[in-house]
């Protein structure tokens, strides 16, 4: 259970505010006319009542079983089984369990060991859903029977209807109503708990979600798949009052227990800069959300995302348009809580919602981010999360907002409906991310996701062909960076870090060069590479030009429009720069962005030549270590905490460096890793306590070295260098 944010008590006191909550929407439900609770025998009553608590304004049913609130897809079932069901017809929805029995004999073992596994595997199913129980046959034999002993046992669980698969002859009877279905034999209707609407002939099984209360605010709003045969997901418009939480909906695991894709069942939070089909895309903005109209395609990095079988929950906060706002910056949105330490630490900028999320919450299991100069990896920093800048091209822009073009990770045509398309926005070239907790499903999950054919062409980056083999050609050397390291927490982080190197080199038989990277590059004899200035502007052009013309200039003009000229309503950190280039363009025509991508691509070559290079033995012959955290010092979301000398804001550059160490792979095109190596004491000036904050080092090496990466990373953690982190206060 994840730590809380006001007080240790917060969880205990949230869930037991929430149980007074449903208690009270129970007595309502109850003198409600129609709402009667499904009866039950007291003698014999093992479970909480069934009591609803209200429609959605698609029609789906949310309700509670005792102290778990529940959504029901009811309005697009996931089966619709034929049959004489008169018997449990005419009342509320009837929670069920749907079990599959492989033996000729059903009994009351085989049922127990079936809901156990339910019980201990997945935390959507309860039994409390124990009011009907479906039985399927998984055995080729047609003379299936259920004995006596599973009829003993629905009495004793108070169980009111069973539903038997036609194959199914139940021996004896019992207090309960039996009833037989046709179809389910052929159905692939997979196992688990559903809410059940039964009629004279038919049965629709509605597919169950549990809900979770984002207590660390950390997503906009909770989303589902409707089950309307196109993929087309509905918003979830619930919260939870008393904390302004949302509700997020998490469908059952038990669904997925069959299913052999690699991400089946996972559930995965998205940024709001990624088309979801049915769904706004706000990209933060309250005004971009006032003009645009729902996605009607899934981003193809979010479809990639569902065919591996993964699942959407909800669109996650971001800082407005993936700014680099601080959190005293934000307006139209609540800045989201980051659940390490003393509960006040910055969750950093544009993909705050989702690196928070992760370290915050069991139930999900990742969260996809951007990042332009630092939008993931500083959120996977200060989260202590595991986060990524994959190499330049890696990811399909299309259905993603774009903020910094060739140098975003996430980007691409979006358009508000009735505004034109600019021709010439295909020229963007971000890449998309992710946050994990655990290293092995980071590494399984970007393994799939990064598909060859999803990677940008060479039109859009303006770089070579992405190559990504996946092999062990491992780097030889550390690169350890004199004008980015030592850590700034010197006595406690620094220690962390040097046992880190040390297992590294000696389990890849590496060796470590110190060196100036300022200085390397510098010294460089081609002009634009050794020009930070010069590429610095590149990017400030890539960056500016792309979102001006596809999402400023566009919103600019619509709100204007509509509004008697006004200007939107923008924060801080992207209206200066909005009125600038409203005034004047200058300077950030398709010419000078044209012109941009060639100043980059010509760092990009002089980079990978000179400094993190290919040979025969490895993708990349090195990898630089940085740090784009705060080397061990807490990071406050409110700004006059960041004033101590213990504590550090963030996107700091250290004195003799040109660039930030988030800069680097914006700029040269390489692929850099945010990873959780361990935790540090601070004392708070929030709590009056002691409290950890997370250590943490970004791994960089040469485009396209990425899966060599993953797969250095995956020999750490089977070496126990690198661990699974917690959710919760302290990483580890």
């Amino acid at each position: 259970m994840a730590a809380p944010r006001t007080s240790p008590a917060r969880s205990s006191v949230s869930r037991s505010i929430l149980t007074a909550f449903v208690a009270s929407l129970s007595l309502l439900a109850a003198t409600a006319p129609g709402s009667d609770a499904v009866p039950t025998d007291p003698a014999l009553k093992k479970r909480a009542d069934y009591v609803h608590i209200q429609d959605t304004p698609s029609g789906d049913a949310l309700f509670s079983l005792g102290n778990t609130t529940y959504l029901a897809n009811v309005q697009n079932p996931k089966a619709v089984l034929g049959g004489d069901c008169s018997a449990a017809a005419g009342g509320d929805l009837v929670p069920l369990a749907m079990v599959v029995i492989d033996d000729t004999t059903v009994t009351a073992d085989a049922i127990q060991s079936v809901l156990a596994s339910y019980a201990e595997g997945d935390d959507v199913y309860s039994d409390d859903f124990l009011a009907a129980l479906l039985v399927k046959s998984g055995s080729a034999d047609s003379g299936v029977s259920m004995d006596g002993s599973a009829v003993d046992f629905f009495d004793s669980i108070g169980l009111e209807y069973l539903f038997l698969d036609t194959a199914i002859s139940c021996e004896g009877s019992g207090s309960f109503d039996t009833m037989y279905v046709d179809g389910l034999a052929d159905s692939t209707l997979p196992p688990g708990p559903y809410a059940a609407i039964v009629s004279d002939e038919s049965m629709a099984l509605g597919m169950v979600y549990r809900l979770y209360e984002d207590t660390y605010n950390t997503f906009l709003y909770g989303a589902y798949d409707s089950n309307d045969g196109e993929t087309t997901y509905m918003s979830l418009g619930a919260f939870y009052p008393k904390y302004w939480d949302p509700l997020i909906p998490v469908p059952s695991r038990i669904y997925y227990w069959d299913d052999d894709r690699p991400l089946a069942g996972q559930r995965v939070g998205i940024k709001d800069l990624y088309d979801i089909k049915g769904l706004i895309t706000s990209g933060g903005s309250q005004a971009w959300a006032h003009i645009v109209d729902p996605a009607e395609d899934h981003a193809p990095s979010v479809q990639q995302i569902i065919d591996l079988g993964g699942v959407p929950v909800g669109k996650q906060k971001l800082a407005q348009f993936a700014s680099g706002a601080n959190p005293w910056d934000w307006y139209d949105e609540h800045y989201p809580f980051n659940p390490r330490g003393d509960g006040w630490l910055t969750c950093s900028a544009s993909s705050s919602g989702g690196g928070c999320s992760i370290a915050a919450y069991d139930w999900l299991d990742y969260a996809i981010g951007s990042d332009t100069g630092s939008s993931m990896r500083r959120p996977a920093a200060v989260s202590g999360t595991y986060g990524q800048r994959p190499s330049q091209g890696m990811m399909s822009l299309e259905g993603v907002m774009p903020l910094g073009a060739a140098t975003d990770t996430a980007g691409g045509k979006h358009s508000p409906s009735k505004l034109s398309i600019y021709p010439w926005q295909l020229l963007t070239n971000p890449e998309s991310t992710v946050f994990s907790r655990d290293p092995y499903k980071w590494i399984k999950f970007s393994k799939n996701w990064y598909a060859p054919e999803l990677h940008q062409s060479t039109e859009i980056t303006g770089l070579p062909p992405l190559v990504v083999p996946d092999t062990d050609a491992f780097p030889k050397r550390i690169l350890y960076p004199t004008d980015y390291l030592p850590l700034n927490n010197t006595r406690d982080a620094e220690p962390i870090l040097q046992a880190f190197i040390d297992s590294m080199a000696a389990i890849f038989d590496m060796t470590v060069t110190e060196f100036n990277f300022t200085a390397f590059v510098g010294n460089a004899s081609d002009p634009v590479a050794s020009n930070f200035t010069t590429m610095r502007e590149a990017t400030g052009v890539i960056n500016r030009r792309t979102q001006w013309e596809e999402v400023a200039k566009p919103l600019i003009e619509e709100w204007g429009a509509r509004y008697d000229g006004r200007f939107p309503p923008i924060d801080p950190a992207r209206r200066p720069g909005w009125v600038a280039l409203l005034e004047d363009e200058t300077g950030y025509s398709a010419a000078d962005y044209a012109d941009a991508l060639v100043t980059k691509a010509q760092a990009v070559d002089w980079y990978e030549t000179n400094l993190q290079f290919s040979t025969a033995e490895s993708c990349s012959e090195s990898v630089m270590l940085c740090d784009i955290g705060t080397g061990g010092l807490p990071s406050f979301r409110e700004r006059e905490l960041n004033e101590s000398p213990d504590a550090s804001y963030l996107a700091v550059t250290p004195e003799g460096a040109a660039v930030t160490c988030a800069s680097i792979c914006p700029i040269f095109g390489c692929a850099d890793f945010t990873i959780p190596i361990g935790q540090v004491p601070y004392q708070s000036n929030v709590t009056f306590h002691e409290e950890m904050v997370p250590v943490t080092v970004n791994l960089i090496v040469k485009r396209g070295c990425d899966f060599v990466l993953y797969n250095m990373i995956e020999r750490l953690a089977d070496e126990g260098v690198l661990k699974t982190v917690m959710t919760g206060r302290e990483a580890f």
